[in-house]
């Protein structure tokens, strides 16, 4: 183990970013290079090592956050929050293809 540490889990990653519903697109290309990264840094710390165990993508929907209300959106999936539509963004469709 790694400093007495046995298994480490990364619960809530993610990033906030100003996403545009376009002709029923998101294309939230900073959101998916963010996660490009920081997953490739996870695997990393793997190769290294390091006790990572598990990750998880702060967040699937678009949603409150106690701090700012519904100004900032973490998402993969964009939800219009007057019809509650949801739309699969760019981000979203990355990281699916990425789990496959």
């Amino acid at each position: 183990s790694y400093d007495g540490v046995k298994k480490i889990i990364i619960t809530e990653n993610g990033a906030a970013f100003p996403d545009d519903l376009i002709d029923n697109k998101v294309i939230d290309e900073n959101r998916k290079n963010y996660l490009q990264d920081y997953i490739h840094q996870v695997h990393k710390a793997q190769q290294d090592n390091l006790p990572v165990h598990g990750y998880f993508v702060w967040s699937f929907l678009d949603n409150f956050e106690w701090a700012e209300g519904y100004h900032h959106r973490f998402g993969l999936v964009h939800v219009d929050y007057k019809t509650q539509h949801r739309t699969i963004k760019k981000s979203g469709k990355w990281y699916q293809s990425f789990l496959q």
